[in-house]
């Protein structure tokens, strides 16, 4: 793919404390990978925390947002314990509670034609460059129904890559299409395992287009 550099997104600095929050198109994804027995459910991170979820703009645009929430090695051999009488994480026979320091949150944005009854009448609109610097995101630490604004956040990649068509022949007479990924360097010291990092896209009329959420 061709990249090219590109106006990073825009990071709200107004954190919206009044937002219900809710679920998000699809859950963040784990390897579920160890038998399930006697009620007791066991998941690995490996690689980290995968997340995915479906936006739509105003306008008709439709977009799906997947990313992944990092720390060096901190996720490999962490595992959740579930059983009827609590939750437990573990790293072999050490028992895990907090989050490290900080996390990595990298994540790509892409459109793709909205669901079936969305998708306004004629010619479908595509996701544009001026369309992503409108947006705004907003990053909060999840716990129960309370959400916390995420401070001292930190931008530390962006970039956008042409998206080449299928059918390479037909690449001229098709309107361009892109993917803008970023990455940011997220505070979290001292914030508990049991809460979520939920990231939230609104555009400048202060409609939610998308949110989800990196839990684990």
């Amino acid at each position: 793919m061709q990249s090219v550099r590109y106006k990073p997104i825009a990071l709200a600095l107004l954190f919206f404390l009044n937002m219900t929050p809710g679920a998000s198109a699809e859950q963040a994804k784990h390897k579920h990978n160890e038998k399930t027995d006697k009620g007791r459910n066991v998941w690995n991170y490996d690689g980290g925390v995968f997340f995915e979820t479906d936006g739509s703009l105003p306008n008709g645009v439709c977009f799906r947002v997947h990313g992944q929430m990092s720390s060096g090695d901190f996720f490999n051999g962490l595992k959740r314990i579930d059983t009827d009488q609590s939750t437990v994480f573990q790293r072999g026979n050490e028992t895990v509670t907090k989050f490290p320091d900080s996390v990595t949150v990298s994540f790509s944005i892409r459109d793709q034609l909205c669901p079936a009854g969305v998708q306004q009448v004629g010619t479908r609109p595509y996701l544009t460059g001026k369309m992503i610097e409108e947006l705004r995101l907003s990053l909060y630490w999840k716990h129960g129904v309370d959400l916390s604004p995420v401070k001292g956040v930190r931008e530390v990649n962006s970039r956008v890559d042409r998206i080449q068509p299928y059918a390479a022949s037909l690449a001229a007479d098709l309107p361009a299409r892109y993917e803008w990924s970023y990455q940011f360097v997220v505070p979290s010291a001292g914030v508990s395992l049991m809460d979520s990092l939920a990231l939230v896209f609104r555009p400048p009329d202060g409609r939610i287009a998308a949110r989800v959420a990196a839990r684990l």
